[in-house]
């Protein structure tokens, strides 16, 4: 998935100019799960300097701390892409190693299911993704529709035929571990 990332900065005389204009560069686009592609934005830590440096090859961890933020755009592509003759083991490796963090936070089952201590702005770009949120509550959501998600158990799911794109600012609420 390609994502333009513009970064700005104040120049000479306190008049704003660009620093970069290309390809946000830390997306990956899954092997595992054909049309599946996740692209860290920009991250924010407790107290760091305001700078337009590049902060997302440092990114260890996908889930920020308290006080940090996270910039992901994901395209969760229709359910039944996967083909049925991949190793499940091989889609935990590349989640594990393409969402540091959230991948650990995935309940085992297979579901989806996963719960953060963070507080979630979503919004959803394009397509119709499903919020579910476990016990047959499930909320369809369009393109220009928004989530505020405070740590609740829940799995993004697309029943279309078509890939679905939304963008997510994750702020790190709580030293508490979600349940």
């Amino acid at each position: 998935m390609y994502v333009r990332r513009v970064v700005t900065e104040n120049g000479p005389d306190a008049k704003g100019v660009i620093v970069t204009d290309a390809p946000a560069p830390r997306t990956h686009d899954f092997t595992t799960i054909p049309e599946m592609s996740q692209t860290l934005v920009w991250a924010t830590e407790p107290g760091s300097a305001l700078s337009s440096d590049d902060p997302t090859g440092a990114v260890a961890n996908f889930v920020p701390g308290l006080g940090a933020t996270r910039f992901i755009v994901l395209q969760v592509p229709p359910e039944g892409t996967i083909d049925p003759s991949t190793d499940p083991r091989d889609i935990v490796a590349e989640n594990f190693a393409a969402s540091p963090g959230i991948a650990e936070r995935f309940e085992p089952d297979g579901s989806g299911m996963h719960a953060m201590p963070t507080i979630d702005y979503v919004i959803v770009i394009k397509g119709v993704l499903d919020l579910d949120l476990g016990d047959g509550e499930i909320v369809s959501l369009a393109a220009g529709d928004v989530v505020v998600q405070c740590g609740a158990r829940h799995a993004w799911r697309n029943h279309t035929s078509e890939p679905a794109i939304a963008a997510f600012v994750i702020v790190g609420a709580s030293n508490a571990v979600a349940r």
